[in-house]
């Protein structure tokens, strides 16, 4: 096994793939971040079809997301300094750590049948923060366990783990709450511990060796690389608005009960129909570059993704709806190949764990808040007219993004 500071031998010129797999740290990271997203994925469709089914409340399904963002926006500048002054092994080892903890109480409340619900959220708040910590850390660790020159096709290598996570998470999650109830739970906290092992595991330089003085300039040093960074700020900002209004992946398990009608097992189906999507996409990116210009391509992906949502919303039959999922899993990826890559080989290596950490909120907004807001709108306008809604808002900013960030919309190769 090699080390992402050797050069590897171009004589030989092996496949990309075996290049990869010649970091062994590559495969630690692979292992620790499948297990990351596999846990996390299999505690949400949990999560979700209990508090559905044992509330019957929209309103607390969307509570889920609120609980698990809110820690994220008030840790994320401190998880960013964290990732840029301590060992990032450490950070993502200790996170999956606390995030097994709190989903085996999660768990336990679950199987002991008490009747309030409330005390599942301080824990899915404490996953939230775990998660604040995480993922900057997560994400600034990449370009440093391969080269520069195989980063893009690490990162899409990378995604093809993460969406098969997202892919088997959803689908053994809705099985397993179907035959095997809250054990559900303690399975998801032994992958986190899984994750936490590798990436405790990886032995290449994780640790920033130049510190900044303590200051402002330190605190918003990634807002700033940002700002100055038209494309990057584009990229960040047109992703959070989208997923931001355009997230449905909180309310399947109301569209599963409600207007499909059917059971948990198909909940995981729908949960990981868009991962295939993207799976798919993800293996053609490892191979091959993204056709034609990277500007057209990142805001068509953008559109088609807003227009999957309609047809989901419209949709009362099952066939039609996983259609719908597959294609906005597949568009999905694309803007997230092209907003990780710009993001990560664009930002020095002392300012990442600050970018990703902004990057971070981008992330779980569009997500976590994205879910809250789809909630609370399905609540008061209903969930049809509150998802077509989102739809809608996500192609209007994508044709405003389109004007106003030219130096993204011309961008012609990464």
């Amino acid at each position: 096994m090699t080390r992402a500071s050797e050069p590897l031998d171009g004589s030989a010129n092996p496949p990309v793939e075996r290049r990869l797999l010649q970091h062994f740290d590559f495969i630690l990271f692979m292992l620790s971040r499948g297990g990351t997203v596999m846990a996390a994925q299999i505690v949400t469709v949990a999560v979700g079809w209990d508090i559905y089914v044992r509330t019957g409340s929209v309103m607390s399904v969307g509570l889920v997301g609120l609980f698990k963002f809110a820690p994220v926006l008030c840790l994320f500048l401190f998880a960013g300094i964290a990732a840029d002054r301590y060992d990032r092994r450490l950070i993502i080892g200790s996170s999956n750590v606390i995030h097994a903890a709190a989903t085996i109480g999660i768990g336990a409340f679950l199987w002991s049948d008490a009747g309030a619900i409330w005390p599942v959220f301080p824990l899915l708040a404490l996953q939230g923060s775990a998660q604040a910590f995480l993922t900057p850390a997560i994400q600034s660790t990449l370009p440093n366990i391969v080269p520069r020159a195989l980063f893009p096709k690490a990162v899409a290598a990378a995604s093809v783990v993460s969406k098969l996570s997202q892919l088997l998470g959803p689908a053994a999650g809705g099985f397993m709450i179907a035959f095997i109830s809250e054990a559900t739970y303690f399975i998801a906290a032994a992958l986190s511990v899984v994750a936490a092992g590798a990436a405790y595991a990886i032995t290449a330089q994780l640790k920033v060796t130049t510190r900044e003085p303590f200051g402002l300039d330190l605190i918003l040093g990634g807002f700033r690389h940002i700002w100055e960074s038209k494309i990057v700020l584009g990229a960040i900002s047109i992703d959070l608005v989208a997923v931001l209004f355009g997230g449905i992946m909180g309310l399947l398990p109301v569209f599963a009960v409600d207007i499909l009608k059917v059971g948990p097992e198909y909940l995981g189906v729908m949960r990981a129909t868009p991962a295939v999507g993207a799976v798919s996409v993800a293996l053609l990116l490892a191979r091959t570059r993204l056709p034609g210009s990277v500007g057209t391509t990142f805001f068509s992906s953008l559109a088609l993704f807003g227009i999957s949502i309609l047809v989901f919303t419209l949709s009362e039959t099952l066939w039609l709806s996983l259609g719908a999922l597959l294609v906005y899993g597949a568009a999905d990826m694309v803007s997230v190949y092209v907003r990780q890559t710009l993001v990560q080989l664009g930002t020095p290596d002392a300012l990442r764990g600050r970018v990703s950490a902004v990057n971070s909120v981008s992330l779980n907004a569009s997500n976590e808040l994205g879910d809250f807001r789809a909630g609370g709108m399905a609540a008061i306008f209903g969930t049809v007219p509150a998802v077509a809604l989102g739809a809608a808002m996500t192609l209007a900013a994508t044709a405003l993004w389109w004007r106003i960030f030219p130096q993204l919309r011309s961008l012609d190769r990464i």
